[in-house]
């Protein structure tokens, strides 16, 4: 995979939106052929009053992983619009009503609209990644949040870390859309982990104003959250500092001690 691409064909239609108290909804449209994605089906509700709202036909649900607040909606949507359910091969028969399996190097098309499936465990075994190299846009789930990452739950913290190195190349102006809404927590913590840092104390303000105003900061984009992200930012000697370990210290065991951190924060 290269991570460098030129847009060939029109840029998709993202609609996000809230469900649960902080899950975030996505649906996907190529308006060339009107397919249309959800990522993940949190609850029905949001995602069936969404496509009322767009007019737009769901055709297909990708789901990042297993977990229950991102596929409990499944059933009901299927049984409305007829989607067709991606979900990782790993995951087993933890997702419902699952059509296709993918797993690490497999294609989804919706649409003339592709992407490619990335295995990026940590937050659980079974997450994938859904990366729209032409679009420019990453669906990262619970593995990469604005100003934050996941919780490891089923593995080591370097295997976390391996995942996040993933994004690490892809081009600045990647929209990055992630699973939650912890923003303003995020950046709490990021603050504490790096309070010298300023373009992060104006991300941090931008995400007070978005919450003042009923926004949320998701997209956010690759070049923003390698500038400001600490879980992204594991070689800077600040942040390296703040953990108490001694410069040079391989990036996984930085990570380790941020994920750790946070985890008590």
């Amino acid at each position: 995979m290269t991570a460098q691409s030129t847009p060939s064909s029109p840029a998709p239609e993202i609609r996000t939106f809230l469900c649960r108290s902080d899950n975030i909804g996505v649906l996907v449209r190529d308006p060339a052929t009107g397919a249309c994605a959800a990522i993940d089906v949190p609850e029905a509700g949001p995602v069936l009053k969404a496509l009322d709202e767009t007019g737009w036909t769901l055709t297909d649900i990708l789901v990042t992983h297993r977990h229950g607040d991102h596929v409990e909606g499944i059933p009901e949507v299927k049984r409305r619009t007829g989607a067709r359910v991606t979900a990782p091969l790993k995951a087993g028969d933890a997702v419902p009503e699952v059509d296709v399996t993918v797993r690490e190097g497999d294609v989804v098309r919706i649409g003339n609209l592709t992407a490619q499936v990335w295995e990026t465990p940590g937050h659980c075994a079974d997450h994938v990644t859904y990366w729209f190299a032409d679009a420019r846009v990453v669906f990262a789930g619970d593995t990469l949040f604005t100003l934050g990452c996941g919780r490891v739950m089923e593995a080591e913290p370097a295997t976390l870390w391996r995942s996040l190195e993933r994004f690490l190349p892809l081009p600045d102006d990647t929209a990055v859309y992630s699973g939650h809404d912890y923003v303003l927590s995020n950046a709490r913590f990021a603050l504490a982990a790096e309070p010298s840092n300023a373009a992060l104390a104006a991300r941090a303000a931008e995400a007070e104003r978005a919450k003042a105003e009923g926004r949320f900061l998701i997209p956010s984009t690759m070049g923003a959250e390698r500038a400001t992200n600490p879980f992204l930012r594991v070689g800077d000697p600040n942040l390296v500092r703040s953990v108490d370990l001694a410069p040079g210290t391989q990036p996984s065991v930085v990570f380790t001690a941020l994920r750790a951190w946070k985890n008590r924060f």
